[in-house]
C-alpha cells in the first residue's frame, strides 16, 4: 500500500508559532522565513517586539538589511522607517507620507523566552499560545534557548516525534531502552490534540536516567508519553520512578524523576523547518554541569532526529512515496496529520467550522 508524498498540503496559519528567542532580537533586525513567507523581527525603543513583511514597500528591499534607528526599523536602501505595526513613520527628504508607504504587520508576543508570531488572519489570541507546564514554577529548572534547522517538512517531525517505538533504535546512547521494543504504544484523543504513551516495567534504567539520578542497581518503571498539541507543539513527558512504586502523581512528580521535553515546529518552507526546543526537569535544578551535559545530550538527540528527518525527505522527494508500507506503531503519527488536515480545511472552507 504504497502513499504518495505530499509536500504542498500547506499550513495551519490562524495559530501562533515560535520564531525566535528574545535574546536573539538585539539592536539589529533579524530575517527568517515562517510558513513560506519572509518576515523580520526587531526591537523597538520601547523593547516591543515588531515582526514585519520583509519588504519595503518603496523598492521591496528587504528590510532585514537595514538597523534599528530613528525610532523604528529603518530600510537600509533608502531610509524610510517603520514602526512595529508596519505604518512609515519617516521618510528623508519630505514631510508628506504617502497612505501607501506601510507593510505588512504581523502580531507578535513574548511568552516562555520565546517570540511568537501570528501568521493569520484570524483574532491573534494570546490565549491560544501553548501553555508550558512547571516553567518558571519553584522546583522546576528549564533548559531554554534550544533551536536546530532541520531540512525536512514538519509533517516527517510530527510523524518523528509521535512515535515513541523509534527511540529504542535511534537514540541507543540516550533515551533509548532496549527493554522497550516490544512493548505496545497506546493513543488517546482529546479536542486539541492526541498523545502515544506507554509504561515500560521493570527495566534498567536508561543512560541519561543513570546519569541524572543513582538508581543503583534497582530497576525502574519508565512511562514515556508523546504528546502532540495542534498545529505544531510536541511535548515528551517522561516519568522514570523505582520499580512497583505506586503511580500516584504524586509518586510521578516527587519520588524519581520528571522532565517535560518542548518542541516548537515552525514551518519555513514545504521541505525546512525551525525546531525550537525547550527542556523542564524536576531534578538537581541547581547542577549547572550536570546540566551542560544534559544540554549536550539532548542536542545530540535532536540532531538524531535530524539526520533521520533530512534522510527522510530526501528519499520521499526522490521517489514521491511517504511510504511503501503501514504497522501498528502508524496510528498516532496518522491521526496528528489528519488533525491537521482538518484545521487547514476549515480555514480554507470555514462554514465548516459550524
Amino acid at each position: 500500500m504504497s502513499i504518495k508524498a505530499d509536500f504542498t498540503q500547506g499550513f495551519v496559519r490562524n495559530h501562533w508559532y515560535a520564531a525566535a528567542w528574545s535574546e536573539e532580537i538585539t539592536d539589529r533586525p533579524l530575517a527568517r522565513r515562517l510558513l513560506g513567507e519572509r518576515i523580520v523581527l526587531f526591537r523597538a525603543p520601547d523593547s516591543a517586539v515588531g515582526a514585519l513583511e520583509d519588504r519595503c514597500p518603496h523598492r521591496l528591499a528587504p528590510l532585514s538589511m537595514g538597523e534599528c534607528a530613528d525610532g523604528g526599523l529603518r530600510c537600509g536602501y533608502h531610509g524610510m522607517v517603520f514602526d512595529t505595526q508596519g505604518a512609515c513613520i519617516a521618510i528623508p527628504g519630505q514631510d508628506i507620507i504617502p497612505p501607501t508607504a506601510r507593510t505588512r504587520a504581523y502580531p507578535a508576543v513574548e511568552r516562555y523566552g520565546l517570540v511568537w508570531v501570528w501568521t493569520g488572519v484570524g483574532k491573534a489570541d494570546p490565549a491560544r499560545l501553548p501553555r508550558i507546564a512547571g516553567y518558571g514554577e519553584q522546583g522546576w529548572a528549564a533548559i531554554t534557548g534550544g533551536y536546530q534547522h532541520h531540512h525536512g517538512n514538519y509533517r516527517i517531525e510530527i510523524e518523528n516525534l509521535m512515535d515513541p517505538a523509534h527511540t529504542t533504535f535511534l537514540h541507543k546512547e540516550t533515551i533509548g531502552n532496549r527493554a522497550a521494543k516490544d512493548v505496545p504504544v497506546q493513543v488517546a484523543q482529546g479536542e486539541h490534540g492526541l498523545k502515544a504513551y506507554r509504561w515500560i516495567e521493570n527495566v534498567p534504567p536508561t543512560p541519561l536516567d543513570r546519569k541524572s539520578r543513582d538508581f543503583g542497581e534497582s530497576h525502574v518503571d519508565r512511562q514515556i508519553s508523546f504528546n502532540f498539541e495542534l498545529p505544531a507543539t510536541s511535548f515528551v513527558d517522561i516519568a522514570v520512578i523505582p520499580a512497583g512504586m505506586e503511580r500516584s502523581e504524586h509518586n510521578l512528580m516527587h519520588g524519581g524523576l520528571r522532565t517535560f521535553s518542548y518542541k516548537f515546529l515552525t514551518p519555513e518552507t514545504d521541505s525546512s523547518t525551525h525546531f525550537f526546543w525547550l527542556h523542564l526537569r524536576n531534578f538537581r535544578q541547581d547542577d549547572v554541569e550536570f546540566e551542560d551535559a544534559l544540554r549536550a545530550s539532548l542536542e545530540k538527540t535532536f540532531n538524531e532526529d535530524k539526520d533521520m528527518v533530512t534522510a527522510i525527505q530526501r528519499e520521499q522527494e526522490e521517489t514521491g512515496l511517504r511510504q511503501r508500507t503501514a504497522i501498528a506503531i502508524d496510528r498516532a503519527p496518522i491521526m496528528a496529520l489528519r488533525m491537521i488536515d482538518r484545521m487547514i480545511e476549515r480555514e480554507k472552507n470555514p462554514q465548516l467550522a459550524h
